[in-house]
């Protein structure tokens, strides 16, 4: 039985998510123009007042993770609904389509390997692959450019890519606005690409070239549903602590079969990922010695064999899991 007390306790709970700056009931995946509002229209740099900056200094008030009971509650409830939003997105998809790309956010713009995820993620997107990263900077949006420029031709990609370089880092002053002027120059709706960002790392800003953009709160839910919603293989990028964690993480889920599948895990970038970051030569040690089982697992520096491991995935599997989302 609920008494007058317990009323009044909800009361002040329903008051408190009035006076949140974010929905607690979001029914829809967030996009550049909902998180960046009038700078996504003018491509500017002034974001000081846009939604996404409103929740991010909220969200450091109230404490990171220490934060009140009802501000905890605030936080469960809207993430349930872009959980919710994001199986409805995703029921969209064949499963074997959406690919996953993980990497280092401090990837310049200038890096050759940039223009390689781009290029990549272009071919993948227009062979109907969605590409899903965290949906930050560095490598993730170079996957999200890429899939951005599908359909349009190789001088069309290295005038975008030109534009951008004026602000090679996200910490750069105009690293938002000259993304924002691409996608002007640069007018789509027919390719969407999946960003899965957190307000934990709220000082890096989400990249606008992802359509759709699912931003939790709780950061261990997004690391975990982006390898789980990434059916269609992982393409490991050069990174740092982030990236390696994601190897091993998505590496327990192949072992044990988690969803029915091993899905390919692509490492791209010989040099690092045998002598910089010899996790590839450690996991191969661990298969041999029957201490990893299932997992398909390659290394290349060709974009091209990375294609085809996707693809020969694609097209070799048989019966397809259920969303797991």
């Amino acid at each position: 039985m609920i008494t007058i007390p317990d009323f009044s306790v909800l009361e002040r709970i329903v008051d408190y998510m009035h006076e949140v700056p974010y929905d607690v009931t979001p029914r829809s995946l967030y996009s550049a123009s909902s998180l960046y509002g009038k700078a996504a229209k003018d491509a500017t740099d002034s974001i000081t007042d846009c939604y996404d900056q409103r929740v991010y200094q909220h969200y450091l008030a109230t404490g990171k993770h220490s934060c009140g009971e009802q501000e905890m509650l605030a936080r469960a409830l809207h993430d349930y609904g872009i959980d919710r939003s994001l199986k409805v997105y995703l029921s969209h998809y064949d499963r074997r389509m959406v690919v996953g790309v993980m990497g280092g956010h401090q990837l310049k713009r200038t890096d050759g390997m940039y223009r390689e995820i781009v290029l990549l993620s272009k071919q993948l997107t227009e062979r109907h692959s969605l590409m899903v990263t965290g949906g930050g900077p560095g490598a993730m949006e170079a996957t999200h450019l890429g899939a951005w420029m599908a359909g349009r031709t190789t001088e069309e990609v290295d005038e975008a890519m030109e534009i951008i370089q004026s602000a090679t880092s996200y910490k750069d002053e105009h690293w938002l606005s000259t993304a924002f002027q691409v996608m002007h120059r640069f007018p789509q709706e027919e390719f969407r690409s999946l960003g899965i960002p957190t307000w934990l790392y709220g000082h890096e800003p989400a990249t606008p070239f992802a359509t759709d953009i699912a931003k939790y709160f709780d950061n261990s839910i997004r690391e975990d549903t982006i390898l789980t919603i990434a059916f269609g293989g992982i393409i490991y990028t050069p990174g740092s602590a982030g990236t390696i964690q994601e190897v091993f993480q998505e590496a327990v889920q192949n072992h044990y079969l988690s969803f029915g599948v091993s899905s390919p895990m692509v490492f791209l970038g010989r040099r690092f990922w045998d002598e910089e970051i010899p996790v590839y030569p450690f996991i191969e040690k661990l298969m041999e010695e029957g201490k990893y089982k299932n997992l398909q697992i390659s290394i290349t520096d060709s974009s091209d064999d990375v294609i085809q491991e996707i693809l020969k995935f694609r097209n070799n599997i048989g019966h397809i899991p259920d969303n797991p989302v």
